[in-house]
């Protein structure tokens, strides 16, 4: 019985995507002795009340008592006064019997206090093991917060799509569309999911993109991240448009770059959003450690890539790929544009190995989600 209610608990919490961020998404569930489920809910926007309490009022709205009954929640209630009172208190002030955990919260301002203090108020506290369905879920489901959590920076998801033969559009850069519509609608979804999302300066030219969510309903819109190290960013561009927020992020400009500085000037004074970074090595790009950074300053859990070639391939020679999030439609176009500008290799050896962490078809092209070795763990 425990895990039926733990995995509707976890469905739940499903509901929390684009809506909670950056706070996790959970899921809780009130069952009376005789198994009856007295009140549900998940998490709500930053400040509003947490699944715990959706659950409660949920209760509460229907004249049922939770005295003595079964919490389930997928991650371990809060013992802390943020934007709101700890959930922990609010599980004992109406004496709750038992509460069963999924997934324990490594936030420092958690980590094992809210289930010490049920445990202290009488409360029996059970935490599944980590295989537990319903602990898988949970984690999946907040890899991007666990990460922020324990990390310090964000869950970094490079979304890609292209033909069977790895190409992500023609020689003359045209793309549309080489994937399906139900694809391009699944990708969407995983837009939501972030908590930004983050291109170059290359695509922004290009293909002058949104970035944003459509299509699908959400509550809150991702921030779209451009890196332009020499502004070249245009002030009218699709970025900047409404819904949602965008920020550039580039370098400070050397004395006799004039040209730079103009355009750096003139984004300030459209009322644009800019952020200057250190430079990397070469001195010519801005530093992807300080840009995560930066973005986990933000509080952002996930972030999602959707870039050209040679961005993703800065980032993959960086280490900083935590997975891939590949379409691949059913064609073969030959020549053109490669999913990243990755060096020649002089032994098989040297190639990036990845472990496959999903696969599906989606409509009639193939979701693939793969993943570094040991990267999904931490």
């Amino acid at each position: 019985m425990d895990d039926d209610f733990l995995l509707k608990a976890a469905g739940l919490a499903r509901q929390a995507i684009g809506l909670s961020e950056p706070n996790p998404r959970v899921g809780c569930v009130l069952v009376s002795p005789s198994g009856e489920v007295l009140g549900q809910g998940h998490t709500q926007q930053a400040g509003g009340p947490h699944a715990e309490v959706m659950a409660l009022r949920d209760a509460e709205s229907r004249g049922l008592s939770v005295a003595g009954a079964t919490a389930y929640v997928t991650l371990e209630p809060c013992a802390h006064h943020g934007r709101t009172p700890p959930c922990a208190d609010a599980l004992v002030r109406v004496g709750v019997g038992r509460v069963v955990i999924a997934l324990m919260d490594p936030n420092p301002l958690v980590g094992g206090k809210g289930a010490a203090r049920l445990r202290e108020a009488g409360i029996q506290v059970d935490v599944v093991p980590p295989t537990h369905p319903a602990a898988v879920a949970s984690w999946e489901l907040n890899i991007g917060f666990l990460s922020r959590m324990v990390r310090q920076r964000p869950w970094v998801r490079m979304k890609m799509a292209g033909s069977l033969d790895g190409r992500t559009a023609l020689s003359n850069g045209q793309s549309k569309w080489i994937t399906g519509e139900v694809a391009r609608a699944d990708g969407q979804a995983w837009r939501a999911r972030a908590g930004a999302v983050l291109t170059g300066i290359g695509t922004v030219l290009a293909d002058d993109p949104r970035l944003d969510v459509r299509a699908i309903d959400t509550f809150r819109q991702p921030l779209r991240v451009v890196l332009d190290a020499h502004w070249r960013t245009p002030v009218n561009a699709r970025i900047w448009d409404l819904p949602g927020e965008a920020l550039v992020i580039g370098l400070v400009g050397s004395p006799e770059d004039e040209a730079a500085q103009a355009r750096y000037d003139a984004l300030v004074a459209a009322g644009r959003t800019v952020l200057v970074l250190p430079a990397d090595e070469s001195g010519r790009q801005v530093s992807l450690p300080a840009v995560l950074a930066e973005l986990t300053r933000r509080h952002v859990n996930e972030l999602h890539v959707e870039a050209g070639a040679q961005l993703n391939a800065a980032l993959m020679a960086a280490d900083l790929v935590d997975e891939y999030l590949l379409y691949q439609a059913p064609k073969l176009i030959g020549p053109g544009r490669a999913l990243a500008e990755l060096p020649a290799l002089a032994d098989l050896a040297q190639a990036v190995t990845l472990q496959f962490h999903d696969v599906q078809m989606v409509g009639d092209d193939l979701r693939i989600l793969a993943r570094p070795p040991g990267r999904g763990r931490f």
